[in-house]
């Protein structure tokens, strides 16, 4: 076995035996078990009409048609029976592939969103790309054809196991001499059956194994185009005032071309392995004919014997030729291992890199650093060796040049960024809130993006809070349903943020650049605001403008990984 078969196989197991084992492993073995159980029954059910083809032909070489209603009725109740049953059995598996496909996809999200993976794969420049993908459509694929084939080959060996005896003692023996040695090849066709399985086993992969990889890259490149098209629409604005339109469209060419170089190799790979197991089944349909028709010719079969044996072998052969026929569909599941292996792998990876910085919560109401250090992934220092203590209602100013690490320091501070090292200490009861230049808005209604991340606020205090930001005109839209990151000003969105303020009512508020796109007298009416709703409330800004100055009791420059401390008016908050 190849090393990359080996870690496929390894990928595999890790995907899959985690819902076998989990809080809803009675409920999936128990329908797994009663598909499987449906599938016993459906050979059962064919090894009756095998056994009914031999008396209903025979029927006809004898010219004996007293039998001949009875023997429609017996195919009827075969035939009704071997209907419900593999009704049913669509049914269960389909059951059984929903259920499992919601736990694997919560599995798959918590994964994501535990110890903010989500997060650390940007950071970390991590290959796992499109995780929305892999979450979404993938893992519906890896329980889709994992069940197929695992049903798929319960049912086929159960099949196997009901025909080879059938077909052993149908055989007979096939005797032939060589020189004086006569030679006797007991249940013949069933050698015959499998040598011919192994040997197309064999050729199906030699054909269709570049499947794997071309499967893998189509399924990166139709993602890559689909994000190419979904940033257009996110940045649309911006594109428009650049007049972009040209360059989007060479964008949008390049990613389609990649879509449709590797379609084209596909589809050639998918034409060779149809014709080569077309041809394998076509000659399976032959073989049994040429190997009974010399018994046939001499009057040792009938044609119900003969009928007989030709399902029988077609059974066997067609059981034996599992993989050859489900050829694409491995194709298809390996390369979706393979991408939520990677995906899974990635966000392991993300989750063990350890937070240099240890979070310390105390007693007193100050924020404290103590030796912080601030880093990039790849080992350069922003900031060495930080120590500062703010009390209760101080504003702290944090400037320097761009590319110094300012907006570095705050992601440190706030617990998110694992690269660096010493202390941050809070007080235990503290609140937090971190306020980026551009605020996120979920998706849903403006009531809810007004409050995030809380989840219920008193409509009196969402209605006075959002008065207080200046965002009054919106009070009417606060329960309707749209893309608000797109309808809202950024100069609107950063009110809001400031409206989130009043809600959570933090101990700490931290900015990034959170007023920039606010004329300076609403930037100073925001800082005001907190300083008369919030009076205890510590303020950390990050900016550039000078009018920041007045608004701040202390200024933390940062430039080529040294800082130093100053005093400020603090003048115009207060």
């Amino acid at each position: 076995m190849t090393t990359r078969s080996a870690s496929t196989w390894k990928m595999f197991w890790h995907i899959f035996c985690g819902y076998w084992v989990s809080e809803k492993k009675w409920e999936a073995w128990g329908l797994l078990t009663v598909a499987i159980a449906l599938n016993i029954g459906q050979a059962w059910l064919l090894v009756l009409f095998n056994r009914w083809q031999k008396p209903f032909f025979n029927m006809f070489d004898h010219k004996d048609f007293s039998m001949f209603w009875s023997y429609t009725l017996e195919f009827v109740l075969i035939a009704f029976s071997f209907i419900l049953a593999a009704a049913y059995g669509v049914y269960l598996q389909r059951t059984l592939r929903i259920r499992w496909r919601i736990w694997l996809t919560k599995a798959y999200v918590r994964q994501w969103m535990e110890k903010q993976a989500y997060y650390r794969l940007q950071v970390l420049g991590s290959e796992a790309d499109n995780p929305d993908q892999r979450i979404s459509e993938d893992v519906g694929d890896f329980v889709k054809l994992t069940l197929e084939l695992l049903l798929g080959f319960s049912r086929k060996m159960t099949i196997l196991l009901a025909f080879c005896s059938i077909l052993w003692n149908l055989s007979g023996v096939l005797t032939f001499q060589v020189g004086s040695t006569v030679f006797a090849i007991h249940g013949y066709m069933f050698w015959v059956s499998l040598l011919y399985a192994i040997f197309g086993t064999y050729f199906a992969h030699a054909v269709g194994g570049k499947l794997i990889p071309l499967n893998f890259e189509q399924q990166k490149y139709e993602a890559d185009f689909r994000f190419s098209m979904m940033r257009v629409r996110e940045h649309s604005e911006s594109i428009a005032f650049y007049g972009g339109e040209a360059m989007e469209m060479e964008s949008f060419k390049e990613y389609f071309s990649k879509c449709v170089r590797n379609y084209l190799q596909l589809i050639r790979r998918h034409k060779l392995l149809s014709l080569y197991t077309n041809t394998y089944g076509q000659t399976a349909f032959v073989i049994p004919i040429l190997l009974a028709a010399p018994r046939l010719f001499s009057g040792g079969f009938f044609i119900g014997d003969f009928m007989q044996l030709q399902n029988a072998f077609l059974r066997v052969q067609d059981a034996l030729s599992f993989f050859v026929d489900s050829y694409a569909t491995l194709a298809s599941l390996a390369s979706v291992i393979r991408r939520l292996g990677l995906f899974t792998q990635h966000m392991e990876a993300a989750q063990a890199v350890n937070n240099g910085v240890r979070s310390i919560e105390e007693e007193h109401g100050q924020f404290r650093t103590v030796n912080l250090r601030v880093q990039l992934p790849d080992g350069r220092t922003l900031m060495r060796d930080c120590s500062l203590a703010l009390d209760r209602g101080q504003r702290l100013l944090v400037t320097g040049p761009s590319g110094c690490g300012k907006s570095t320091f705050l992601r440190t501070i706030s617990g998110i960024w694992p690269f660096g090292g010493g202390e941050v200490a809070t007080a235990k009861a503290d609140i937090s809130l971190f306020l980026p230049q551009r605020p996120y808005l979920p998706l849903g209604t403006l009531r809810r993006a007004v409050c995030y991340p809380l989840a219920d606020v008193p409509e009196d205090r969402l209605r006075a809070a959002l008065c207080k930001v200046q965002m009054e005109h919106i009070l009417p839209r606060l329960d309707n349903v749209d893309d608000w990151s797109r309808i809202l000003s950024l100069g609107e969105q950063q009110r809001l943020a400031f409206a989130r303020v009043l809600l959570a009512r933090p101990r700490w508020v931290f900015l990034d650049e959170a007023t920039s796109a606010l004329d300076e007298q609403h930037e100073r009416d925001m800082y005001d605001m907190i300083h008369e709703e919030l009076p205890q409330s510590g303020i950390v800004s990050v900016g550039h403008r000078s009018t920041l100055f007045p608004l701040h009791d202390v200024e933390l420059h940062m430039a080529g990984g040294e800082w130093q401390m100053r005093p400020l008016g603090g003048q115009g908050a207060v």
